[in-house]
């Protein structure tokens, strides 16, 4: 049993990426779990959960920030991604990697730390697909997957391997709001960060 953390986009476009992705049939991605953004992988993360207490320890000390996704990329020929940019998305990243005590050999296998790259994965040559189809889905990305959003990070989930090679929401934890600064404009609450 493996676990790892993730980010899930907003709603709509979450729904809009699973679109996408389905439109190759040999796609199995959607099988294995939704589309993400990988925030801390599996090395570290224990069947004891101890972790847990850890990483709601980090979020309790981390605001909402905004995250930006951005164009398809690669890794190598064989994955091919959207690019995510937010500069605390790294420091959310190492906070946990941190606190978790991952082992260093850990932290090179998943490439995490100094190698960390954060991304949503759009499909694999190991999830069905060939390389070509990977480089159409590219093309048709740039198209499809527009305009990039900006969407605000609230919580964080934590996801749980169901059975080989397929992970569903085992819990989401929230970040710390109490360093927004609330006030009333005409009536109506809002908030507003520091």
């Amino acid at each position: 049993m493996q676990y790892f953390i993730g980010i899930v986009p907003n709603e709509e476009y979450k729904m809009k990426v699973i679109g996408f992705r389905n439109k190759w049939e040999n796609n199995s991605i959607g099988e294995v779990v939704e589309p993400h953004i990988t925030l801390k992988a599996q090395g570290g993360l224990t069947q004891d959960e101890k972790w847990i207490s850890k990483v709601e320890e980090v979020c309790k000390q981390t605001r909402p920030f905004k995250i930006t996704i951005d164009k398809p990329m690669f890794f190598g020929d064989q994955i091919l991604y959207l690019n995510v940019l937010s500069k605390e998305l790294h420091s959310l990243h190492r906070n946990i990697v941190r606190e978790v005590a991952t082992s260093n050999d850990l932290i090179r296998k998943y490439f995490e730390l100094d190698n960390y790259v954060p991304h949503m994965t759009l499909a694999k040559t190991s999830y069905g697909l060939t390389k070509q189809e990977l480089n159409n889905m590219a093309k048709l990305a740039e198209k499809e997957l527009m305009p990039y959003p900006v969407f605000n990070v609230n919580f964080i989930r934590v996801y749980k391997e169901s059975s080989p090679n397929k992970y569903i929401k085992h819990l989401d934890i929230p970040l710390d709001k109490r360093n927004e600064i609330f006030s009333i404009k005409g009536g109506r609450c809002s908030s507003a960060q520091n």
